[in-house]
């Protein structure tokens, strides 16, 4: 059992940034893959970063590459998102997740994923 707890979520303007956390706790998650996805009302869960089990590879969907940046601290068993250059479309609750299947390219589906913290909301007003 891995428990996730997202932090760090608020209320910007567009063009400001922000840092989202993701503590997990229950289970050392250094050997799994991490995601960050995004759900705004309305709106299918949407992929937005993944970093693997030494960060040495990231990914990033489309509609955030370049502004956002995914990060991991293992000894602290520790994810982050530094989000940049904040849109107002950026709006939505963000979710972490881990995976305790074996990858060698990020999952960018959330089905591979196996647990998910509450949520954190973001809010980017114009």
């Amino acid at each position: 059992q891995v428990q996730l707890v997202e932090s760090g979520g608020g209320l910007v303007q567009a063009g400001g940034s922000l840092r989202l956390s993701c503590a997990a706790s229950g289970r050392t998650v250094s050997n799994y893959y991490m995601g960050w996805f995004r759900q705004a009302p309305g709106k299918e869960r949407e992929f937005v970063a993944a970093i693997s089990q030494s960060g040495g590879s990231t990914a990033y969907g489309d509609s955030v590459r370049g502004r956002f940046t995914i990060s991991r601290d293992n000894g602290k068993n520790t994810v982050y998102l530094q989000m940049n250059s904040l849109k107002p479309e950026d709006t939505a609750v963000y979710y972490c997740a881990v995976t305790l299947r074996r990858f060698t390219t990020a999952p960018r589906s959330n089905s591979w994923y196996d647990y998910w913290g509450q949520g954190t909301q973001v809010t980017v007003s114009s």
